[in-house]
Order: C-alpha cells, then structure tokens, then sequence
C-alpha cells in the first residue's frame, strides 16, 4: 500500500503550515483529499506530488499563474494548463531579448531612431508613451520619482522629452521587471549621462543574470509539474 501522510506530517515535509494546504485544498487546486473511516484527513503520494508541483510553480511563475495551472490541471484540462505555463515562458523570452536589444540601443552615440520612429528633441509624452510602449502615468511617476526629466513648452506647457530622456525611459521600461529600485536605477541612469559604458553594462548584466535565474525556477517548476501530471494519469 502507498505511504499516506497526515496534514501534519504533509505540512513538515514542505515546510509550510498545515493552514497552508487547507487554503490550496479549498481553492480547488489539488486532487480532493480522502479521508479515514474515523473522518481523518489523509494525503497520497499524488498530493504530496501536486503540492510539490503547486509551491515549486510559484516560486517561477507566481502565485496567479501558479493557482490557474494547478486549478485546471484538477479539472483534467492538461493542454490548457501546459499552453498557459508556455506563453509565460514565451514572455520571459521576449523580456530577456528586450533587455539585450536596449543594451545595444544605449552603445550606440548616435539615436535618430527607435523602432523605425523618428526620434526628436522635443517629443510630447504620448509620443514618447506609444514609441517606448510605456502608460504616461509611469512616465509622470518616473520624472516625480526624479530619475527623468521633462522640459516644458514656453507656449503651451505641455511636457516635451528630449531623445536623451527617451534613452532613459526605455532602460527603465525594460529594467522595471528586474530587482532593480530606485536608488540602483538613479545610479544606472546617471552612468547613461555620461556614457559610463562599464557601469551600464554591469547592471544589465545583473539584469540578465536574474532573467536566467527565474528561466531555470520556471524549468523547475515545470519539470515538478509534469511529475504530478504522470502522477495524474496513474491514478
């Protein structure tokens, strides 16, 4: 007979609180849980699996990405599942190719254009916002924030961005899902200023690194996840 384990002796084994598995039992994202002839609560080797899957999932991909996998999963709707964990991987491909094509961007001295738009010294923040893909409240919060700056138009006061504040949008557009906070981002885009090429390259390369760090927490997380999927058709 398989080893069965009690929620206590589960929430040992993965160090978390037996208040834990009750909430991700509730939730609806592990196979239902028997219980003995004396009503006890029991776990089988499939849920020790599928909290294994459910925890190590979070850790790459978070918890409502984490939560949705695992609930469809319980309700046998495994390719649904496995699409929706691929376009997240597809999203961390194209953020580790986003970082690298700025870095390249910001070698450059010359910057005339930005993804085949004319690029000037006096741009309008919706311009800015729809070149760089950026919402123009994050753009006001930066310059509060005083990591850019706008000038303002003597005629009509409108903002206006120059393609030296532009540069800097875009390493904080593409930066802003990595650890970087505001002190570190101050530093790096003072280094743009005077084209400090070594500082600007450590930090995307800190950038980078932490990219490769959540890929293989995904890849962890997937590998558990497809153990519980076996576990799944076993049963």
């Amino acid at each position: 007979m398989d080893k069965t384990f009690t929620p206590k002796q589960m929430a040992m084994r993965l160090q978390i609180s037996t208040t834990t598995l009750r909430r991700y039992e509730d939730l609806d994202l592990v196979p239902d849980v028997p219980r003995t002839a004396s009503n006890r609560r029991f776990y089988a080797p499939v849920h020790v699996q599928a909290f294994i899957a459910l925890r190590t999932l979070i850790q790459g991909f978070g918890i409502p990405v984490s939560y949705d996998v695992m609930s469809l999963l319980k309700k046998g709707h495994v390719e649904q599942a496995l699409w929706k964990i691929n376009s997240h991987q597809y999203n961390i491909q194209m953020e580790k190719q986003r970082v690298e094509e700025v870095m390249s961007l910001i070698q450059k001295t010359g910057f005339s254009k930005y993804k085949n738009v004319q690029v000037t010294e006096e741009m309008k923040i919706g311009e800015v916002a729809a070149i760089t893909g950026v919402n123009p409240s994050a753009i006001r919060h930066w310059e509060k924030e005083g990591l850019i700056r706008a000038k303002r138009n003597p005629e009509n006061g409108y903002r206006v961005f120059t393609s030296r504040e532009l540069k800097k949008i875009i390493v904080l557009s593409s930066l802003r899902k990595t650890v970087f906070f505001i002190d570190s981002m101050k530093q790096l885009l003072e280094a743009l200023e005077i084209h400090d090429l070594t500082t600007i390259e450590r930090s995307f390369k800190v950038a980078l690194q932490k990219l490769n760090e959540q890929l293989e927490k995904q890849m962890n997380g997937i590998a558990e996840m497809m153990r519980y999927i076996q576990f799944c058709k076993m049963e």
